[in-house]
């Protein structure tokens, strides 16, 4: 009498065939996390290092003459470490070209260009995006698109003669050409932000009984935050350094800027190379300061728009 063959044990998925889906090989488990990661793109990183020490080493030589005596400035080598360190070069150069005053007219030409242009760059592009559709807003856009291509000497003399017929040869005259020769490059920024913003938001503020300044003063302009810190930066920086729009507009020598102020002085710091780097030291300081603590915020303003 022959006894049966014992049964292979039912497998615990409740599949059929049991045997076959313990035997089957499992699918190779992909890295994730890892692209882009795994090679480094030499070129690349070469052209990395080469942009950055085209800054890094100026800035170097820069900071390290403003601090040498004139002996050591006059030696012929920039390089060289200075010994005894010394701040007496931004002390003469404080008072030589009145350094505060200066700063003062800088500072205040630079606050009223990045306000105006980002409240007033805001409002325009959004009228624009709002009102697309109208032929007198699309045109409007357009119109500012092609002042994109018209350089400042271009227009220098007409605006020249018009700002010393309206008395705008000062600095406020300065602030206000500022914002309107960056208003076409601030608006498309602006524009691009803007039709990221579902409508929907508009919408539902205006069903609360909300008008259009309120909607843009509450949140259109919270909305363009990262954005307007973008705008903000470009504005600061082209403000503060600007040299050619305030030597042209800009009638009293005493009003004038820290950039214009240090060329004017260039005669007087000819052997005192120490005076003229640290003077130019403090007159790009708070460029870099401000750029050193916004800079995060200008890719992710540039970008946000495209992602979203």
């Amino acid at each position: 009498m022959s006894t049966a063959a014992p049964l292979a044990p039912a497998s615990s998925s409740g599949s059929p065939s049991g045997s076959s889906s313990s035997t089957a090989p499992t699918p190779r488990r992909r890295r994730r996390g890892r692209v882009g990661r795994d090679r480094v793109n030499v070129t690349t990183t070469a052209l990395l290092i080469l942009g950055a020490l085209t800054v890094l080493v100026p800035l170097f030589v820069t900071v390290n003459m403003s601090l040498k005596t004139t002996e050591q400035a006059v030696d012929g080598n920039a390089f060289s470490l200075p010994s005894p360190l010394t701040l007496s070069s931004f002390a003469e150069a404080w008072s030589l070209t009145n350094f505060p005053r200066a700063f003062a007219i800088s500072l205040f030409i630079t606050v009223v260009a990045v306000a105006g242009e980002i409240v007033i760059s805001s409002l325009a592009a959004y009228a624009i995006v709002r009102n697309w559709d109208r032929r007198l807003f699309r045109w409007s856009f357009f119109y500012l698109l092609a002042a994109m291509f018209i350089p400042f000497p271009v227009v220098a003399l007409p605006q020249i003669q018009l700002t010393g017929i309206l008395g705008l040869d000062n600095p406020l005259g300065v602030a206000i050409l500022h914002v309107a020769f960056a208003m076409a490059f601030n608006t498309l920024l602006f524009t691009a932000f803007l039709r990221t913003i579902p409508l929907e938001l508009e919408e539902s503020m205006r069903m609360d009984g909300a008008g259009t300044w309120r909607v843009f003063w509450r949140l259109i302009l919270p909305l363009l935050g990262p954005m307007c810190a973008t705008v903000g930066i470009f504005a600061f920086i082209q403000s503060w350094n600007d040299f050619m729009m305030p030597s042209l507009i800009i009638s009293d020598p005493s009003l004038q800027t820290v950039p214009v102020l240090q060329n004017m002085f260039q005669t007087q710091f000819s052997n005192n190379y120490n005076v003229a780097f640290a003077s130019y030291l403090m007159a790009m300081a708070p460029a870099i300061i401000v750029y050193l603590f916004a800079q995060r915020w200008v890719m992710s303003g540039l970008t946000q728009g495209a992602i979203k």
